[in-house]
């Protein structure tokens, strides 16, 4: 039987599975505006200018542009650096085209001087604008009309004014420019031309807005025309302008301050009806001017319940606890780093005579310190020596330290003078460093001066200290005559002080007495031996100068 042969198809050749994309790595984070600003403001408040500038410069996704320029300068930096910031600006390598400053980076920069108080420096400025070529808009004049006439110079700030007004083609003065110009004409107290300028804001077909109304209701108020400024109200109403929480809150203070409470109840119940609530200071002041006018305080507890609730309408001391904002203010500030805002708050708290906490007082020292604001120290000092309160230690060795490296050794020794006078103890030991860095400097007549200001702590170690300084000036016979004065006063001489004695002699080329103070110190050293205790200064003193030299 013949077998059917066996065809077999051809093996197909297996097909490949096609190759597997490469997985893309994994984009890039958008680099956000905002995160540069706050990178570049932590930069200049952390870093002195040395080290902050090649880290600006290397800063990735720091772009050169007025946007990121301006919003840096609007952080409030450390105004010395910011304006090292700003040149850095103009000479920064800009892929493309060389950076230029243009009116917004020149006004907020311009902003920063003035706010700080450097009206020259800040006029300064505003030339070298227009002299770039630089056209200023209304911001610009704006700010520096408000700086000029918040440093006592309405008259420069009205020529500010009429050269704005003067650009018409270039600038228009804007609703804020009449606003802040007839504020500044209302309080320094030219009335007619405040007037004036607010009939020719209403001629340019601009709209009062609720800050403009303040202003001019304020001034009412301090005319005393009380039912003026309701007729205002009423105005603005009509207008479509409601009034604000501040508008309230400084009318009702200005009522309370006058006794008009007729006023200050029909505003009261306007906020009852816009649910607009009062301060406490002003919630306050308004409660007392009620009491004394034999009125009830109903309305003003409706319009406030939530200072009802905590227990404060007939607390006799809740009058002094307008202290409670201020202090959140001050703290505030403080995490703000807002040195300016500060120095101004402390100087008006002065002349209330309100006393703080001297923790706060303390920590305000030392942030400003730390920040290179040693003028806001300086008056937190002098306001808590007025009131009474007494500082850390190391709030006045921050504070000193800063104007020691600043080379200020007169006003060193005038604040040592005035701390001593109203009753601050320093101790020997934050003296006795003053004086070795007053020596170290070469000034040993504000380190005699300090010395002889605290009696009290005239112990073995401000006498060495005060020796060493004396040794740095190259007075050796007043170093000697200055350690005969320390035995005379039966003060022992430590190791310390012999070491700081022979070093100095050495130096002085006097080797004969260097030898025989070497002897008296061994002498004492063997005496010493047998003793079980050492006096605190006489350790505290080999600690500090037992190889010290200079």
């Amino acid at each position: 039987m013949l077998r059917r042969q066996r065809h077999f198809l051809p093996a197909k050749p297996r097909r490949r599975p096609p190759p597997r994309p490469k997985p893309s790595a994994e984009p890039s984070a958008p680099t956000y505006t905002r995160d540069v600003v706050r990178r570049v403001t932590n930069i200049l408040r952390d870093h002195p200018w040395s080290a902050a500038r090649p880290l600006l410069l290397s800063l990735p996704g720091l772009v050169w542009d007025s946007h990121v320029v301006a919003r840096v300068l609007k952080t409030h930096p450390p105004l010395q650096k910011a304006f090292l910031f700003f040149r850095l600006a103009a000479s920064s390598p800009t892929p493309g085209a060389a950076f230029r400053h243009d009116r917004y980076t020149y006004t907020s920069m311009l902003h920063l001087l003035g706010e700080a108080g450097r009206v020259p420096a800040m006029l300064h400025l505003l030339a070298e604008m227009l002299r770039a070529g630089v056209d200023p808009d209304a911001a610009t004049f704006t700010t520096v009309m408000h700086w000029l006439a918040r440093a006592g110079d309405v008259d420069a700030a009205m020529r500010v004014w009429e050269e704005m007004r003067s650009r018409r083609g270039k600038c228009r003065p804007t609703l804020v420019s009449y606003t802040a110009c007839v504020k500044i004409l209302f309080d320094a107290g030219r009335a007619a031309e405040g007037r004036r300028v607010f009939e020719e804001m209403v001629a340019e077909g601009l709209r009062p807005s609720c800050t403009t109304y303040t202003v001019l209701i304020e001034h009412l108020a301090d005319a005393g025309k009380f039912q003026a400024t309701l007729q205002i109200m009423s105005d603005m109403q009509d207008a479509g302008v409601e009034p604000d929480k501040p508008l309230c809150n400084i009318l009702v203070k200005k009522c309370a301050s006058a006794g008009e409470t007729s006023v200050m109840t029909f505003i009261l119940q306007h906020m009852k009806e816009k649910g607009i609530v009062l301060r406490r200071p002003v919630f306050l002041e308004a409660l007392e001017a009620l009491k004394a006018s034999g009125e009830s305080p109903n309305l003003l507890w409706e319009v406030n319940p939530h200072l009802a609730s905590e227990g404060m309408e007939y607390d006799p001391t809740f009058s002094h606890l307008s202290c409670i904002t201020d202090r959140s203010t001050i703290i505030y500030l403080l995490a703000s780093r807002n040195w300016s805002a500060i120095e101004q708050m402390v100087n008006e708290l002065t002349t209330r005579n309100v006393k703080f906490e001297s923790h706060i007082l303390s920590d305000i020292i030392q942030a400003s310190c730390a920040n290179c604001r040693p003028s806001c120290g300086l008056t937190v000092l002098y306001y808590s020596l007025r009131v009474g309160s007494e500082l850390d230690r190391s709030a006045y060795s921050c504070l000193l330290g800063q104007y020691i490296r600043n080379d200020s050794f007169d006003l060193v020794s005038k604040i040592v003078e005035r701390l001593i006078k109203h009753g601050c103890n320093l101790g020997a030991y934050l003296l006795s460093v003053l004086i070795l860095r007053l020596g170290s400097a070469g000034h040993s007549s504000y380190a005699a001066h300090i010395f002889g200001l605290s009696p009290a702590d005239q112990n073995v170690i401000t006498y060495t200290a005060l020796m060493n300084a004396y040794f740095q000036a190259g007075e050796v016979d007043k170093a000697l005559e200055l350690f005969s004065q320390m035995i005379t006063n039966e003060i022992s001489a430590s190791a310390g002080t012999y070491e700081v004695l022979i070093y100095g002699l050495q130096k002085a080329g006097r080797k004969q007495d260097s030898d025989r103070y070497r002897r008296e110190r061994m002498e004492m050293q063997w005496h010493r031996q047998y003793r079980d205790k050492h006096s605190p200064e006489d350790s505290l003193c080999d600690h500090l100068f037992c190889g010290f030299h200079g």
